[in-house]
């Protein structure tokens, strides 16, 4: 793979192929043939409009947690495209961070909290936080679970701790919020969400909830 800049106009045609068609894995094999992610991060920090645009949607397939930081950037760049792209890219890769096991287990913690399993979520996300407790999105599955229970506190704190590793995760920002709401404390819930949109401003739903409690305080 190459990081010349050359490259950059071929990373254009590609993106632009894979709109045309919306073949992804004949994109992510070109681009991979082509490029590291180091040169996908500079582009997604300097190169230009569509480029940007490319290089956040390539690292949203192909990256994992390290590349985490490029994405959390890129949620807040000038170009609305590249903010949904990136949206869309860094809760990805949230599951890619640990060894291929413990990615397996973020993806069952997810599927468990969604099928309403909590309680099965809580011994198993508390049984990867013990044994990989750097891997914030295990914090965060089980504030996801405790929220559920209704133990909204303890909840807060693993949503705090999501953040304390993942400077990024606007998701634990916002459950957080949500805890501080249930334990009525509108004010503890505001600040919580205008940090999530400090870091995500394309939360629509956010910022509606953040005027609606800036009006009632």
């Amino acid at each position: 793979m190459s990081d010349d800049g050359q490259r950059y106009p071929l990373l254009d045609r590609l993106y632009q192929d894979f709109l045309n068609h919306e073949n992804a894995a004949a994109f992510v094999k070109e681009v991979s043939n082509r490029y590291t992610l180091g040169a996908l991060a500079r582009l997604a920090r300097c190169g230009q409009r569509v480029s940007r645009r490319a290089a956040v949607f390539a690292i949203g397939m192909l990256g994992d947690y390290q590349d985490n930081a490029v994405l959390g950037r890129a949620l807040r760049d000038s170009d609305r495209a590249v903010r949904l792209l990136a949206d869309n890219g860094i809760r990805s890769l949230w599951f890619r961070c640990g060894n291929a096991r413990q990615r397996k287990e973020l993806q069952l913690l997810s599927r468990l909290n969604n099928n309403l399993r909590y309680d099965e979520v809580l011994r198993r996300s508390t049984e990867l936080i013990e044994s990989a407790p750097w891997i914030p999105e295990g914090w965060n599955q089980r504030g996801v679970a405790l929220f559920h229970l209704k133990r909204f506190d303890e909840s807060a704190d693993d949503c705090h701790q999501t953040l304390e590793i993942n400077p990024y995760h606007f998701g634990a920002a916002v459950g957080m919020g949500h805890c501080y709401l249930e334990m009525n404390d509108p004010a503890g819930a505001l600040e919580c969400f205008r940090r999530a949109l400090r870091l995500n401003p394309g939360l629509e739903g956010v910022r509606a909830q953040v005027e609606y409690l800036e009006r009632s305080l």
